[in-house]
């Protein structure tokens, strides 16, 4: 019984390291792609800025008992941490939306004030894109973070990333955004046929007015506070 119980905690420390691992080399082999067009300075910044973004997830999801895995990386796509379980309301789902832009801005802040302070260009570049990614996130559009944030004032307010995306289309298409687009069209269906009263949607939707207006407050801020970083850098 002993030798059993030995193996089974083995197996559960390799399958543990080897998801560790897993993750480790899809960071590897997103620095080694970006690096084939921005070097490897820009490449290893960029992956890390986006890396403290999913981090901000990973925590918030543990902070809210959610069975989550590690991030997983594509190169010029992105990254997201797998939810092994989806939130029971609509609350812990913008908790834990909320935390990865909130966390990918402080660190992009980080890197914007050691910029100034050395003086290097290197950095104010990071600092910037790192900037957008996080603004790119908030557009209230699920499956983006900002869908997602939005949701728990209300899934109808999706429609308002259509045009939005649209308009990044127009301005510079580009694969993912069809592939975002893809993913959306089910959930702005689901939010054409929304049914506030519905007993499921109550359920889920049951939050304070106070916590819907508190998070409003965030999401604007952060966007006012991101929109103006990029000004400033252009």
């Amino acid at each position: 019984m002993g030798t059993l119980l030995s193996m089974l905690l083995a197996s559960a420390k390799f399958a543990k390291f080897g998801k560790v691992l897993l993750s480790a080399l899809t960071i590897v082999i997103s620095i080694a792609a970006y690096a084939s067009l921005y070097g490897w300075p820009y490449a290893a910044g960029f992956v890390g800025l986006i890396f403290c973004h999913e981090m901000g997830h990973y925590i918030a999801a543990r902070q809210k008992n959610l069975n989550v895995g590690l991030p997983t990386f594509i190169p010029f796509v992105g990254a997201w941490i797998a939810l092994k379980e989806q939130p029971m309301d609509a609350e812990t789902e913008a908790y834990v939306a909320y935390a990865g832009p909130l966390a990918g801005t402080l660190s992009a802040f980080a890197v914007y004030f050691w910029g100034r302070h050395v003086d290097n260009h290197l950095y104010l570049a990071l600092a910037q894109a790192g900037f957008m990614i996080n603004l790119f996130n908030l557009i209230p559009l699920h499956p983006l973070d900002g869908g997602r944030i939005v949701s728990i004032i209300s899934p109808r307010l999706w429609f308002l990333g259509v045009p939005l995306l649209v308009g990044m289309w127009l301005y510079n298409a580009s694969c993912m955004l069809i592939v975002i687009a893809i993913i959306a069209w089910p959930q702005l269906i689901k939010a054409w046929h929304y049914d506030p009263k519905a007993p499921e949607n109550m359920a889920y939707y049951n939050v304070k007015n106070a916590t819907r207006f508190e998070y409003a407050v965030m999401y604007l801020g952060l966007i006012i506070v991101l929109a103006a970083m990029i000004e400033s850098l252009k």
